[in-house]
């Protein structure tokens, strides 16, 4: 990365389900998105190279808030930024009830078409899998959007490098996209994590 953009202090500040419980603070904002399970905590750990930052569980769709992260990332000598990471409720889950799903949907689809401070959303799909229909529906209703949507496919060490390879033009075919527009991410061995701090710092920057 050209300014050598790198984490150096994360924070948990609140959670929110509603507008007003919303950080005051005016700083800009990468969300995550994704299925429930697919890996965002893990992902925001390794991220932020702080264990415990975001709590991982083991049960699929317990996550029912917005999570708000504060980081401060050094990117010159003596510059920082400081910026919120939002981390979404999991999508897809289908042991949730219905009237649950569409109050998740619907102060979800509020933040992100609301919130005049969101930089970038980072979708996360499991590269072991090519996209489900909620993957691919979320992805086509981002960008009617006009939001800017970074695909990172996840738990990219459980597969060989010719799976990803495989799996790399299974995801982007579905998807519409180019090859190279995806970031494979393993949270284990932190394989991609430059690349998308680079893309981080393009959008904040």
């Amino acid at each position: 990365m050209s300014l050598q953009f790198t984490i150096i202090h994360a924070d948990y500040i609140a959670s929110a389900v509603r507008a007003e419980q919303y950080p005051k603070d005016d700083l800009p904002e990468i969300a995550f998105v994704g299925r429930s399970n697919v890996g965002k905590s893990s992902l925001i750990n390794s991220l932020a190279r702080r264990h415990g930052l975001a709590r991982v569980s083991g049960t699929p769709g317990k996550t029912a808030t917005l999570n708000y992260y504060r980081l401060t990332a050094k990117y010159l000598p003596e510059e920082r930024i400081d910026f919120f990471l939002v981390d979404l409720p999991g999508y897809g889950y289908a042991r949730k009830g219905q009237e649950m799903r569409r109050q998740w949907t619907k102060f979800i689809e509020e933040y992100l078409t609301r919130s005049t401070k969101l930089k970038l959303v980072c979708q996360l799909i499991d590269m072991r899998h090519p996209p489900m229909d909620s993957d691919v529906r979320t992805f086509r209703w981002l960008r009617e959007q006009g939001l800017p949507v970074q695909i990172v496919a996840t738990k990219a060490d459980k597969l060989s490098r010719n799976e990803l390879a495989k799996q790399r033009g299974i995801i982007c075919k579905e998807l519409g996209m180019a090859k190279e527009e995806l970031i494979a991410y393993s949270s284990v061995n932190a394989a991609g994590r430059d690349e998308l701090l680079d893309q981080i710092q393009k959008s904040l920057l």
